[in-house]
């Protein structure tokens, strides 16, 4: 069975993940853990433990177990007590990191009652800050902070550098395929690519790289962003080996949805600016890759997985 090794954080990673687990892959899904955000945020400060947010996502995501499991991990607490906007697969995250005393003897107890078709890792076990530089020379301090500052970012970093996990290095190494899933550029894939430990994993698989394009820009980070700007960026992070196949959206996006985005969350459509990802010496899948569900923009993900899938066979 071929092996996967995913990189990213968030909704997109994880969604990028309920598609492929349709598949028979082997799965490793590497997350970064630098949200510092909500329910995340409010346990980071008061446990010192890595961010848990995204993990959670990842791990509901590769469940096996029933719909209800799910929602249940997902739920969050609506109440004038301090549990207010705590989800609670946060807090049994926390509770687990502190019994188990490290964050993956935690996911590998709780996947092993959740069925994980995969393996859930973080990017490190340290309580990493993640800083950046901005067009204008502020340095801003906090993933939140740094998205909600409102300029291009120039450059970003961690404020102490942390230590990989070695399971994470061989995973990459021991890769068919490395995958950047969608998701926020600056805060979920490029923390990944900013340790020399985890660029220099990369250099020494034998594994393409492979990068799912989002199919919205985000504000504060991509603005603006054809889908060639995308991979410059990622490029720009990694050494010898770049991004060789990209999977893009060419599909269209009614003028509604369009609106809404662009009104509600100053988010617009990626551009799929062909002539200039083929400069890029990239295999290009570009299909229709979106689905709306109540208005809200979605990957479709079985084709997502199909795709993905169909490279891995060709490979062989």
């Amino acid at each position: 069975m071929k092996k996967v090794v995913v990189l990213g954080g968030g909704t997109g990673l994880s969604t990028l993940l309920r598609g492929l687990k349709q598949f028979p892959v082997d799965i490793t899904a590497i997350v970064t853990v630098s949200d510092d955000g909500r329910s995340t945020g409010k346990l980071r400060q008061e446990f010192n433990v890595p961010a848990v947010g995204d993990i959670r996502q990842v791990i509901v995501a590769l469940s096996e177990t029933e719909p209800l499991v799910q929602k249940l991990l997902n739920y969050r607490f609506k109440t004038d007590s301090d549990l207010n906007g705590h989800a609670l697969g946060n807090l049994l995250l926390t509770g687990l990191i502190n019994v188990a005393g490290n964050m993956s003897t935690s996911i590998e107890s709780l996947g092993k009652i959740l069925n994980l078709k995969g393996k859930v890792l973080p990017l490190t076990e340290d309580n990493v800050i993640l800083m950046a530089k901005m067009e204008d020379g502020k340095i801003v301090e906090g993933e939140h902070n740094i998205t909600d500052y409102g300029k291009n970012i120039s450059e970003i970093f961690y404020k102490k550098e942390p230590k990989i996990l070695d399971e994470v290095l061989f995973e990459i190494e021991h890769a068919d395929l490395i995958i950047f899933s969608m998701g926020s550029l600056f805060t979920s894939i490029l923390p990944n690519l900013i340790c020399k430990e985890v660029i220099d994993a990369i250099d020494n698989s034998n594994a393409e790289i492979m990068y799912v394009c989002n199919i919205m820009t985000q504000p504060g980070e991509t603005d603006n962003y054809k889908a060639s700007d995308h991979v410059k960026t990622i490029n720009k992070y990694l050494n010898k080996k770049k991004v060789k196949n990209i999977l893009v959206n060419n599909g269209k996006i009614t003028k509604k949805i369009k609106e809404k985005y662009s009104t509600l969350e100053q988010k617009d459509q990626v551009i799929y600016d062909k002539e200039e990802l083929k400069k890029l010496n990239l295999n290009i899948v570009a299909d229709n890759f979106v689905k709306v569900e109540d208005e809200v923009l979605r990957h479709n993900i079985a084709k997502l997985g199909f795709y993905i899938y169909s490279y891995l066979i060709k490979e062989e």
